[in-house]
């Protein structure tokens, strides 16, 4: 069996801390990576939150806590609860995701200046996108596919 490298092992105690402890803010996290022997700075923090896309939800008491998806197989693999789909409506396009994720999504789009989208608007699930004229739906969701298909690393969760 392959041995995992540090960023691997760094990534499973993440999501290990995310599961098991009240995470609220990335210096709680950075704080508890420490504890358990990984000193990183805030931008390698910042991008393992955005590689294991973890998202901050409100918890019971309306504080924000850090979470990962909510979707794990029997066999142990991640699944996507609600895959990304989208619907139109005319020329309108309509991404529904998992909460908590439209605005990164939507960012992804807007930073690739697609072709065929003139832009994005995103709430915390939905995100309106807009296409340019003369585009078929089918160009559109073809476009867009790179960004609705992507999903997290299984072997992190």
């Amino acid at each position: 069996m392959q041995e995992m490298n540090t960023k691997e092992r760094r990534l499973q105690v993440i999501c290990n801390i995310v599961r098991n402890e009240i995470i609220r803010s990335q210096d709680d996290l950075s704080k508890s990576l420490y504890n358990k022997g990984f000193d990183v700075t805030q931008a390698t923090l910042s991008r393992d939150i955005k590689q294991l896309r973890i998202i901050k939800k409100h918890d019971a008491n309306g504080s924000y806590v850090y979470t990962l998806p909510e979707t794990v197989s029997a066999a142990g693999e991640t699944v996507v609860s609600k895959p990304l789909r989208i619907e139109f409506s005319g020329s309108l396009a309509v991404v529904k995701t998992r909460p908590g994720y439209a605005m990164g999504i939507a960012s992804d789009i807007d930073a690739h200046t697609l072709d065929e989208i003139l832009g994005t608007i995103a709430g915390d699930d939905t995100i309106l996108i807009i296409p340019r004229e003369h585009y078929s739906r089918e160009q559109v969701t073809a476009a867009l596919a790179p960004f609705i298909n992507r999903a997290m690393p299984a072997k992190f969760l």
